[in-house]
């Protein structure tokens, strides 16, 4: 959820030392640092419900999930975001404890001020993650899951969700979309 930007040029170096220390989080886009705003109950609840489903869905399994205060880098388009979610299944990204470089989930949790940028810019600079097999934006305010998925071509697909069953099939997810919005 991006706020404020500073206009002085940062490294990624300078990125990474700042953050480390800093109360509050900030994304990294090409050099400049973009404060994050806050988010509502509801956001918090359904990042929650969906990081507890998944987590033990993952439970044993090589998979990590990782939410809000955890890094993605994407190399390519030199630039950090905080994903609301995000899972991970390779032992390479057990090298860096701040960071993550190799998702193949990543699930955003809209807002008002920010579902523009996370349909727009933040997926397409996404889709320089060759690892990313799935991208998931869930509306706060209505049951509706919109999942991207890319296939073995690279191509990408889309599949919208309501008040029904949805899936997560990077991960062989199925599960109520409703549950999601428990005490929202």
């Amino acid at each position: 959820m991006i706020a404020q930007s500073s206009s002085t040029y940062v490294s990624t170096e300078e990125y990474l030392e700042l953050e480390q220390n800093s109360p509050e989080k900030h994304e990294y886009i090409d050099g400049l640092v973009y404060a994050m705003a806050g988010t509502t109950d509801t956001h918090n609840i359904i990042v929650g419900n969906l990081y507890l489903l998944i987590r033990n869905h993952l439970r044993g399994s090589n998979c990590r999930v990782y939410f809000s205060d955890l890094k993605v880098r994407l190399e390519k388009r030199n630039c950090f975001y905080y994903p609301d979610l995000l899972v991970t299944c390779t032992e390479q990204d057990l090298e860096t404890s701040t960071y993550k470089r190799f998702p193949k989930l990543i699930i955003e949790v809209l807002s008002d001020s920010t579902e523009a940028f996370d349909r727009g810019n933040k997926f397409t600079d996404y889709q320089t993650l060759d690892s990313l097999e799935e991208y998931v934006l869930i509306n706060t305010t209505r049951p509706r899951l919109d999942s991207f998925q890319r296939d073995q071509l690279g191509k990408w697909s889309y599949q919208s969700y309501g008040d029904e069953i949805f899936d997560l099939n990077s991960i062989n997810f199925t599960w109520e979309i409703k549950q999601l919005y428990l005490d929202t």
